[in-house]
Parts: C-alpha cells; sequence; structure tokens
C-alpha cells in the first residue's frame, strides 16, 4: 500500500499539516501543541487503517474477477450496503451475470451446431450411398432401359442434394445474422402470385386449387425472401393436400399487421407434433417419405427475422398457418 504514490503524497501532506498545525500550536501554548499532534496523529492512523481496508477488499474484488475469468460465475460479491466499494461489487456482479448468460448461449450454440452437423450427416448420407449403389451397377453390364433408369435416380438424388445444401446455405446465413433484408412496399398480390408460381405444375398434377382472396394493398417486407418462407408453406400445404384438394390463400390488411394465411383441406397435423413442426429437420407422423423438416423452419426464421411471427392451427379437416408482418 505505501508503494503507491498517490498515497505517499497523501500522506507527505498531512505529516507536513501536521507539523504546521503543531508549530501554530506553540505559538499559543504546550497544551495545544500537544492536542493539535495527537489529533493529527489520530487521523494519520484512521487514514491508513482505512486505505489499508480498501486495499484488502479491492484484493478480493481481484481474487473474484481472477475466478470469473477461470470460468467459476456461481460467486456473489453483493453486500447491499452504500458507499463507492459496494456499488462497484454491484455492477461487477452484473458483469459478471451478464458474462455467465453469454457462457451459457455459446454452449447452447455450440450444442445446436453439433446437432446441425449431425442432421447433415444423416441427410446427406442417405442420397449418397444410394448414388453410390446405383454408380457400382452402372459400371457393370446392364440392359440400356435399367441404364437410363439408373442414371435419371442419379440425377434425382443430385437435385436432392443440392437442394439440401442450397437450403442449409440460406438457413446458417439467417442463423448467423448475414442476411440483410431490403424492405420496401410490395404488393401482396404479387408476393402470393410469385410464391404460386413455381409449385402450379405440381398443383396440376394433383388436380389441386388455389383459391385466392386478397385485396390490393402494399405491405413492408423483403420480396425474394418473403416469397421464398411463402414458397415454403405452400410447399408443405400441396403435399398434406389430398389430389383434388383445395388451398385457400387470402391476405388482410388490419390496422397493426398484415396477416397472410394459407389453409389446406388435408388430414391435419398429428397434436402431439404441433409444437415442434417449426424445429429444424423434424419430421412428423404425416411426413411424406422425401421430407427433410427444413421448409417450415426456414419459413419461420424468415419471417421473424423481418420482425414477424408465424402461427398455425391445425385439425382433423386440414391447418392453417398465418404469417404476420408488423408495422414499425
Amino acid at each position: 500500500m505505501l508503494r503507491n504514490r498517490e498515497i505517499q503524497i497523501t500522506l507527505g501532506i498531512m505529516l507536513l499539516v501536521a507539523f504546521l498545525g503543531v508549530i501554530c500550536g506553540y505559538l499559543i501554548s504546550q497544551v495545544a501543541a500537544r492536542v493539535v499532534a495527537v489529533v493529527s496523529l489520530v487521523l494519520i492512523l484512521v487514514f491508513i487503517f482505512f486505505t489499508s481496508w480498501r486495499y484488502r477488499e479491492l484484493d478480493k474484488l481481484s481474487d473474484y474477477l481472477l475466478r470469473v475469468v477461470e470460468g467459476d460465475y456461481g460467486l456473489d460479491i453483493r453486500d447491499n450496503a452504500e458507499g463507492e466499494l459496494s456499488i462497484l461489487k454491484s455492477e461487477i456482479y452484473k458483469v459478471t451475470v451478464m458474462l455467465n448468460e453469454q457462457a451459457a448461449a455459446l454452449r447452447k450454440e455450440k450444442g445446436n451446431l453439433a446437432d446441425a452437423l449431425s442432421d447433415i450427416s444423416h441427410q446427406l448420407k442417405t442420397p449418397l450411398t444410394s448414388m453410390f449403389v446405383m454408380t457400382d451397377l452402372l459400371c457393370g453390364e446392364l440392359p440400356e432401359t435399367k441404364r437410363v433408369e439408373f442414371t435419371d435416380r442419379l440425377r434425382s438424388q443430385l437435385e436432392r442434394i443440392q437442394w439440401l445444401l442450397s437450403c442449409l446455405l440460406k438457413l446458417s446465413k439467417l442463423d448467423a445474422g448475414a442476411v440483410e433484408f431490403n424492405k420496401e412496399k410490395v404488393s401482396a398480390q404479387q408476393v402470393i402470385a410469385a410464391a404460386w408460381e413455381p409449385l402450379q405444375i405440381v398443383m396440376e398434377l394433383k388436380n389441386q386449387k388455389m383459391m385466392v382472396e386478397c385485396t390490393d394493398f402494399d405491405f413492408s417486407c423483403d420480396l425474394h425472401w418473403t416469397v421464398e418462407a411463402l414458397v415454403n408453406i405452400l410447399k408443405n400445404c400441396v403435399e398434406h393436400t389430398p389430389t383434388g384438394g383445395e388451398i385457400h390463400v387470402s391476405a388482410v390488411d388490419y390496422p397493426m399487421y398484415v396477416e397472410i394465411s394459407v389453409e389446406d383441406n388435408g388430414g391435419g397435423i398429428d397434436p402431439a407434433d404441433l409444437p415442434y413442426i417449426f424445429k429444424r429437420f423434424y419430421r412428423g407422423k404425416n411426413a411424406g417419405a422425401d421430407s427433410i423438416g427444413i421448409g417450415l423452419a426456414m419459413a419461420k426464421g424468415i419471417v421473424v427475422a423481418q420482425g414477424g411471427s408465424v402461427d398455425v392451427r391445425s385439425d382433423s379437416t386440414g391447418s392453417r398457418f398465418m404469417l404476420r408482418f408488423y408495422r414499425s
């Protein structure tokens, strides 16, 4: 403590003041000089004791911070008292709580990353295994019809892998916050038409009808990414709607938000699956054989990243997805 230059200067000033006080006391009387000397000595000793106590408290804070750096976030240094040290302890404890929360979030992200890598590996393993088998068969002697069949299957598997990697890249961008949404005023009818276009052929093959109820109004969103989200919702409904079924799409301009609703007349979502359908790589009981479980998770991620929300209602007569874009 006494090696601190500030303490040395303070003590020097106090001794000088005490010396001058004693001299002035002698000019009055010896008793006055003795009183000044005793009071000065007491004040100096109190200062030394108080400063020593403060340094001990600071040493405790230093040890506490070292333990926090080592990952021990369970200590509580708050004393609920007044004073500079108590305020400093409270502020340090707040920072410790924040660091603990960040460390927990980081551990969760690492766990999610490990799970995602495991899921990706599993999703790629099946088509790759199938492709290896068909490649070995193509190397042998096969009739021309079988060769064409296996070639078509290889192309189908490659397209599936390409689609999977494209979806995973988009999901990774959303997770990393690397997507810059260019919000602008777009027509609700334009968004629905753009999302319907890539599914028209599939719907024609299944003899399905699209019923659209939408007045012509504009709302703020990123056209490209919003169409991507709506396509995934529509694709899910098309897959779960029987041949000859109908899909109803509506857009309503409410004072607080814009809602785009997609409703099918399929068999609905199993109640046990309902809480998890937006979870990545989750496949419900009624999922198709080619389903991977990415589309709905991506749709929700896109809408939520734009400050919106996605909800679903389902029963035995069908499912209804609601995409809400709130006004800022």
